[in-house]
């Protein structure tokens, strides 16, 4: 395939839930034809597209990333336990609120997901299911771990005040 057919079998595959800038997908493919991943099939087509095929290097490259566990050496960033994090200890947040906010949204996409699962053919979306249903379990389980929160959150102590130093001027 060429880069274009390439992006749009990818995002068709994952249901578009994680876009791809077709340059990065060249950008990809030269740098994976540089490491003998990839090589080109014959010349360019009459538009100038070239189409790649996968070699034995690059196929033992995949077998090796499907046999690997999906797990990094550091912890991911997770924006949202850090919001709460800085909403419970600035003075003046209603963190009660960040939650239910935060709650209503998750819900509200929880809903669209489902919607969009229901819609689904089982066989022809297979692959963006799996994708779906992983959307799916990570917003059922932010909305579990939210109503955690906010009983933990009710149940602790308020926080300390935080003493501002004083505005006297040293002359």
């Amino acid at each position: 395939m060429y880069g274009y057919q390439l992006r749009s079998e990818f995002e068709a595959s994952t249901g578009s839930t994680w876009p791809l800038n077709v340059g990065q997908v060249y950008t990809t493919l030269a740098r994976l034809e540089r490491d003998g991943l990839v090589e080109p099939v014959g010349e360019s087509d009459a538009e100038g597209r070239v189409t790649y095929r996968i070699t034995d290097a690059g196929r033992a490259e995949v077998a090796g990333w499907f046999a690997t566990p999906v797990n990094g050496e550091s912890p991911p960033r997770d924006e949202l336990a850090i919001k709460l994090a800085m909403a419970l200890t600035t003075p003046g947040v209603d963190t009660h609120r960040v939650i239910q906010t935060q709650r209503t949204a998750t819900l509200r996409s929880l809903q669209d997901l489902t919607r969009l699962k229901a819609r689904a053919d089982e066989q022809a979306d297979a692959a963006w299911l799996l994708v779906l249903e992983s959307m799916i379990f990570k917003a059922e389980a932010e909305v579990r771990w939210l109503d955690y929160c906010e009983v933990r959150i009710t149940a602790a102590p308020p926080p300390a005040p935080v003493e501002l130093p004083s505005k006297e001027v040293v002359r």
